[in-house]
C-alpha cells in the first residue's frame, strides 16, 4: 500500500441539502413497509409451519435474569455480543415466562434492530449520493425481504449482527473509520461473520488516513473485541474455547453447497450418504462429505483473500468498499460449510447497496436466493433433512447456486472502456 494517505473532510462528501430531507422520507416509509410486512408474517400460510430457536433464546435469557454467568453456568453456542438479544426480552418478565409472552418481546426486538438497519442503509445511500430510483429500489428491496424470505426472520437474532454491520459501514463511508471500527468491533462478538469485514475495514483506512490511523482504528476494534471476550476467559475459559470450538469445527452441513452438490449425485447415480445431527444442525458424515468440506473451506478462505486484496489494490472508492463488502459476505455465506436460512438476513442489508448494473442484477439474484429458499423452509426442511426428499434437494442446490452467482455479479472484473462503479 502507498504511504501517502488521501484526507478529505467528510462534510464535502454530503450532497445538496435536499437530498438528505428524501432519503430520509424514503426511510421512514421503508421502515412502515418492514413493520407491514413482519406483520404479515404472522398470517396465513407464513404461520401454519414455524421452526424456531426461540425457545433456546428464552433459556439463555432466563438463567442470565436469574443470575447464572453464560460459559460458566450454562452452555452457550453464540459469542458474547449476542448475549443482550437473548437477556433483554427476559429481564421483565416474571420466570419461568410463558413462551408466547418472551417471543413477543423478542420479535419486537428484532424489529427494531430491522428498522435501525434500513435507517443505516439510507445513512449510506446518503453518503453515496444515491437518489431517486436506486435509493427507492434498495430500501424497498430490504423492507419487503422479509416476505421472501419466510418466518425465519422472526425467530433467529441476526438482524442484531446484521443491523451493527450496516452501522459499521455506514460510519466508514461518512468518514467517521473509528466509530465504524468500534462498532464493527461490536458486530464481530455479535455474530462472528462479520470478521471478513476487518481486512476491508483496514485497507480502506490505510489507503485514505494512512497506517497510523489504521492502527488505531484496529486497537479500537480489537479493544472492543477484548472487552467482550476477556472477562468471560477469565471467569470461563473452558466455556468459551468450547464454544468457539464448536463453532470453528462444524462439519458439512445438509444445506451447504458442497452438500447439495453431493444430494444431486445422491439423486442422479444413487450416491450414498449419511446423515448426522450435531452442533446444532443436520450434517452429512463420512469421509466423501469430509473431503468436500476441506475443498469448500480452502476455496472460500481463498476467494475471501482474493476479494480482500483485490480492494486493497484499486482505488480506496466508496462504491468500491460497498460493493466488496457485500461480496465478502457473500462469499462468506455461499462457499461456508454451513447456509442455514437465517445467514441471508446478513446479505439484505448490504447487496441491495450496490449500484449501477451490477447491483440491480445481484439484488434480483439475492432476492431469487431468499424466495427460493422460502420454497422449502420450513415446510419441508425435515422432509429434505431427514429424508432425502429430492425435490427439496434440487431446491436447496438451486439456491446455492444463485448465491455463487451473485458472488460472481459483484466480484466480476469492470470490461476496459466501460464506465466505473455506478
Amino acid at each position: 500500500m502507498p504511504t501517502s494517505a488521501v484526507r478529505e473532510r467528510p462534510e464535502s462528501w454530503f450532497p445538496p441539502r435536499a437530498e438528505p430531507v428524501r432519503l430520509a422520507l424514503g426511510a421512514v416509509l421503508a421502515a412502515a413497509g418492514f413493520l407491514l410486512a413482519w406483520a404479515v408474517l404472522h398470517e396465513g400460510f407464513y404461520a401454519r409451519y414455524v421452526i424456531v430457536d426461540t425457545p433456546i433464546y428464552q433459556d439463555y435469557g432466563e438463567r442470565m435474569a436469574a443470575g447464572e454467568l453464560p460459559y460458566r453456568d450454562f452452555r452457550v453456542e453464540y459469542p458474547p455480543g449476542a448475549l443482550p438479544a437473548f437477556v433483554l426480552p427476559a429481564l421483565t418478565l416474571d420466570r419461568p415466562a410463558a413462551p408466547e409472552r418472551y417471543v413477543r418481546r423478542f420479535e419486537w426486538l428484532m424489529a427494531a434492530c430491522g428498522t435501525a438497519a434500513l435507517i443505516l442503509m439510507a445513512v449510506s445511500l446518503l453518503s453515496l449520493r444515491a437518489a431517486g430510483r436506486r435509493a427507492v429500489a434498495a430500501l424497498g428491496f430490504a423492507a419487503l425481504a422479509p416476505l421472501a424470505l419466510g418466518s425465519v426472520i422472526l425467530s433467529r437474532f441476526d438482524l442484531w449482527p446484521a443491523a451493527l454491520a450496516a452501522g459499521a459501514l455506514a460510519a466508514f463511508l461518512h468518514g467517521r473509520d473509528r466509530l465504524g471500527s468500534g462498532v464493527l468491533g461490536v458486530a464481530v462478538v455479535a455474530k462472528l461473520y462479520p470478521l471478513v469485514l476487518v481486512p476491508l475495514a483496514a485497507a480502506w483506512v490505510w489507503r485514505r488516513r494512512g497506517r497510523r490511523e489504521a492502527l488505531v482504528c484496529g486497537g479500537i476494534l480489537a479493544a472492543v473485541v477484548a472487552l467482550a471476550f476477556v472477562p468471560f476467559l477469565v471467569l470461563a475459559p473452558g466455556g468459551v474455547t468450547d464454544s468457539l470450538g464448536r463453532q470453528l469445527s462444524r462439519p458439512l452441513q445438509v444445506e451447504s453447497l458442497g452438500a447439495a452438490g453431493l444430494f444431486a449425485l445422491r439423486n442422479l447415480f444413487g450416491l450414498g450418504l449419511e446423515l448426522r445431527s450435531g452442533h446444532g444442525s443436520q450434517n452429512l458424515a463420512g469421509a466423501l462429505p469430509t473431503a468436500v468440506g476441506i475443498v469448500q473451506s480452502l476455496v472460500q478462505i481463498g476467494v475471501l483473500m482474493w476479494i480482500w486484496r483485490a480492494f486493497a489494490c484499486g482505488p480506496p472508492e466508496r462504491e468500491r468498499l460497498v460493493r466488496y463488502s457485500a461480496a465478502a459476505l457473500l462469499a462468506f455465506v455461499a462457499l461456508g460449510k454451513v447456509l442455514s436460512p437465517q445467514f441471508l438476513i446478513w446479505l439484505v442489508p448490504l447487496v441491495p447497496l450496490v449500484g449501477g448494473r451490477r447491483g440491480l442484477a445481484a439484488s434480483a439474484l439475492l432476492g431469487l436466493a431468499l424466495v427460493l429458499t422460502q420454497l422449502w423452509f420450513p415446510f419441508r426442511y425435515w422432509d429434505f433433512a431427514l429424508r432425502f426428499d429430492e425435490a427439496s434437494a434440487w431446491l436447496v442446490l438451486a439456491r446455492d447456486v444463485v448465491l455463487v452467482a451473485c458472488l460472481a455479479v459483484l466480484v466480476w472484473p469492470v470490461s476496459r472502456g466501460s464506465p466505473r462503479e455506478a
